[in-house]
């Protein structure tokens, strides 16, 4: 017999003494009201002649030892009646809580696409099977993604890798190979691996904002945007892009790493998704209550049913979005992270003249 089924037991050996214990005081209670009053009843007996009036003498009705002894027997067979009562209560009580057991160990053993569904009457254990439903659900979405993400992660460190190993395969394979040759060779594996350690670089950003907010520093978006700004106008000079921006103080309250991380990604994104001669705009407003940081970009028309799409891992828009192709697909699915990550808020609006508006909503600092 396994520990669980010794549980359930117990649970309803429990709860049957306890429902018996009621049952069995409301029958005492009830006994006790009942066997006082008739304590004192006395019954009336008529003597005498009935010319010379009623004259009566009185006399005990029901015996005192009489009503012990039938309340004593009342009590014994109480006993069987109230446990016999009470399991059967506590056994309809713990059904549903089984079913619930024995499904959700089906569900855990791997068959996450099966529910509870406990349907109607609505009471405490319907809403519990309702809540375990909304938690399955939600651990099938995240497996589905971590397995999509695995895919997808492996898919691209191993596309390099590979173009790795065939350029040193081809290299070392050529007996005419001379100084040139091999310096070529080691210049692009070096571009190789420069490739796979921004791409590490950028899952470990991704993996670090998903873990959430480990400190909580007041800084300005103001002077964090400036900074980002300074160290991408040469990229953005040598494109053609035009940097714009409108900076005021915006105080907030978050982790500095990641929200730097969240507005260099966003402006990347805006640079590398852009066309020659575009212009990149990034906004700083405080209003009431929330600060916000609005970036703008021109670039390609992109559909509306599209946009949620690019927030996920190694999403793009290819092939009609046109660019640079040296992104990775993460950088708005870091954006996404850092937001949830810091409570905030992300809004997204496809110009009809092309690019995006993306517009992320922090809470003012609580002084």
């Amino acid at each position: 017999m396994t520990s669980p089924q010794l549980a359930r037991r117990s649970l309803q050996t429990r709860l049957a003494l306890a429902y018996a214990a009621g049952i069995y005081a409301a029958g005492v209670f009830v006994l006790i009201f009942v066997d006082v009053p008739l304590v004192g009843i006395h019954a009336a007996k008529p003597v005498g002649q009935p010319s010379t009036g009623a004259i009566t003498e009185t006399g005990s009705g029901i015996s005192l030892p009489q009503l012990l002894m039938g309340s004593a027997v009342a009590l014994v067979i109480l006993i069987p009646v109230a446990l016999a009562l009470g399991w059967y209560v506590a056994g309809r009580f713990l059904h549903p809580l089984r079913a619930i057991t024995s499904t959700a160990k089906v569900i855990s053993a791997g068959n996450l696409d099966r529910r509870l569904d406990l349907g109607e009457p609505t009471d405490e254990l319907t809403e519990l099977g309702h809540t375990l439903d909304d938690l399955f659900a939600r651990l099938q979405a995240s497996f589905d993604a971590q397995r999509h993400f695995v895919a997808n992660a492996s898919h691209e460190l191993r596309t390099p890798l590979a173009g790795l190993r065939t350029l040193l395969e081809v290299a070392l394979a050529d007996p005419d190979a001379d100084t040139d040759t091999l310096r070529s060779a080691c210049q692009e594996a070096l571009a190789l691996g420069g490739h796979q350690e921004r791409l590490v670089q950028a899952l470990l950003a991704l993996a670090t904002s998903e873990r959430g907010v480990t400190r909580w520093d007041t800084l300005d978006l103001a002077h964090v945007v400036e900074g980002v700004l300074a160290s991408r106008r040469d990229q953005a000079a040598e494109t053609g892009i035009d940097l714009a921006e409108h900076l005021t103080p915006a105080v907030t309250a978050g982790d500095p790493r990641l929200i730097e991380s969240l507005v260099a990604n966003l402006i990347d994104n805006a640079i590398r998704h852009n066309h020659a001669d575009g212009q990149v705009k990034v906004t700083t407003q405080t209003s009431g209550t929330q600060v916000a940081l609005t970036v703008t970009n021109s670039g390609p028309v992109i559909p509306d049913d599209q946009i949620q799409r690019l927030f996920q891992p190694f999403q793009k828009l290819a092939p009609d979005r046109r660019g640079r192709h040296d992104g990775y697909g993460l950088g708005l699915a870091i954006v996404n992270a850092v937001t949830r990550a810091h409570h905030a808020t992300l809004t997204t609006r496809a110009r009809p003249e092309g690019g995006l508006a993306i517009t992320v909503r922090f809470a003012s600092p609580r002084w």
